[in-house]
């Protein structure tokens, strides 16, 4: 497998410092708000990457943090007229079944940074003890040019950085590139933890260093995020954490594009942004999951609604497939033919293309089509008729790939329950069509398509199915 590596700019083998094992990192939600499509990406893009990594056999221990500890959240708590830790806690439960939605796999560890403050606390310490950070009137502050390998990761050039650099009002750097490690608390309204500076809180950038250390020890394999974290925050984790732990943070770094509106950026700021959980009333959370692997993850994505009805259709081929193969497994019966186990054989070649395209930086948007080319196989495989046994085996290989994309997971009523009145109008159909009436059975067919009711004429008989 090879990745794109963010640090080098070029595609690189992909060897894990373990063999078999793989630990990750990814930068989560800070959790005041619903989270929007833009947001969602990272989670699906490397929810993928996980679920990629254990199909090939890896053992993967997946952390991605909640940042519990932010200004916004402490705006909304005051906004709502309850604490910020009930914010928090309502927000991340709203994370879980929008993420559930999406197919999101819970990680291995979710960490709160209100549950590692003694040891974002005793970082800072340390960092103080090796030079590479001072306090200030009850501030904490990181030397960056003290870390020589500062703008490594974003390509950015200190010298531009010192020239675009301020101290704000009230801050008190010995160096206007200085960032903050803690924050000493300005007011008693203010959540606010003890430490050996006075009452504070941490830094952004500090949180992640800590909480990767903690669950994922010094060096980690992939570290994954936006391509808006790359600078600061990104660069900022590798100046602490390698000045800290005195060793490579992360040996591959994947970052995912933007999500853009006419344009522009998806952001919460801008006011441009679409929740999931607004989404979600009108579009299924699978449809929202193959838009987002519909590309390529390093790529922009314009989200439109051209992009949100092919998205539609393509899983609704997907389902559809699914469907038809369910149906002739209730269906069917008998062992394979020599024929088919020739056909099955011949679905080897699209799980190659498959991991092929996976292997090639995560290339969903080819594995997608070569899971397109699978059902194309199937359906010309059964289009007369199949075993039972010859459909599950479809179905298997089917759901194989689909399953490492995250989709097909979520069953989808399709049949329907036949009454009096349903089946008299499908007896009749099937007589107009013995008799050559086309006309009158194209009618029925058309009339209960109105209805949202498909008519799927099989060699095992009709297939009703609620579209």
């Amino acid at each position: 497998m090879r990745i794109y590596n963010t640090l080098t700019r070029k595609k690189e083998e992909f060897v894990p410092i373990e063999e078999g094992k793989v630990k990750m990192y990814v930068c989560g939600p800070t959790v005041y708000n619903y989270f929007h499509i833009g947001n969602a990406r990272p989670f699906v893009v490397f929810d993928t990457m996980r679920k990629y990594l254990e199909y090939r056999g890896y053992k993967v221990k997946f952390v991605q943090n909640f940042t519990d500890v932010d200004d916004k959240i402490i705006n909304r708590a005051k906004e709502e007229g309850i604490s910020a830790g009930e914010v928090s806690e309502k927000y991340i439960a709203e994370y879980y079944k929008d993420a559930a939605a999406l197919n999101v796999k819970k990680a291995s560890v979710h960490p709160k940074v209100t549950e590692t403050m003694n040891d974002i606390i005793k970082f800072v310490e340390e960092l103080i003890e090796k030079g590479y950070a001072y306090e200030s009137d009850g501030d904490v502050y990181y030397r960056t040019r003290k870390f020589e390998g500062y703008g490594k990761l974003s390509g950015k050039n200190i010298d531009d950085l010192i020239a675009g650099a301020r101290i704000a009002v009230g801050e008190k750097k010995e160096d206007p590139l200085d960032f903050a490690l803690w924050k000493a608390r300005k007011e008693d309204s203010e959540i606010a933890w003890e430490s050996p500076w006075g009452m504070g809180r941490p830094g952004w950038h500090i949180e992640c260093s800590a909480m990767s250390r903690k669950f994922l020890g010094n060096t980690i394999d992939i570290h994954c995020g936006g391509e808006d974290l790359q600078f600061p925050h990104h660069e900022n984790e590798i100046a602490q954490s390698e000045a800290h732990n005195g060793c490579e943070f992360a040996h591959y770094w994947m970052h995912n594009g933007y999500i853009n509106i006419d344009g522009q950026k998806m952001s919460k700021s801008l006011g441009n942004f679409k929740t999931v959980r607004d989404l979600l009333e009108n579009y299924d959370g699978e449809v929202l999951r193959f838009l987002i692997l519909s590309g390529h993850y390093r790529g922009p994505i314009d989200f439109n609604p051209e992009i949100l009805t092919q998205s539609q259709n393509g899983l609704k081929r997907m389902r559809n497939a699914k469907s038809n193969l369910k149906h002739l497994i209730a269906s069917g019966s008998g062992a394979m033919t020599d024929e088919e186990k020739t056909k099955l054989e011949s679905y080897d070649q699209y799980r190659d293309k498959f991991i092929a395209a996976m292997d090639d930086d995560l290339n969903t948007a080819d594995a997608i089509s070569a899971v397109f080319e699978l059902i194309t196989a199937i359906n010309t495989a059964v289009a007369g008729g199949a075993s039972k046994e010859f459909a599950q085996k479809s179905m298997d290989t089917l759901m194989e790939l689909s399953t490492v994309l995250g989709l097909l997971q979520q069953e989808v009523e399709e049949t329907v329950e036949i009454d009096d009145e349903l089946q008299a109008l499908i007896d009749e159909r099937q007589q107009a069509r013995k008799e050559k009436n086309f006309a009158r059975a194209d009618e029925i067919r058309d009339m209960l398509k109105a209805q949202g009711i498909t008519l799927k004429d099989t060699p095992q008989g009709v297939q009703v199915i609620r579209d």
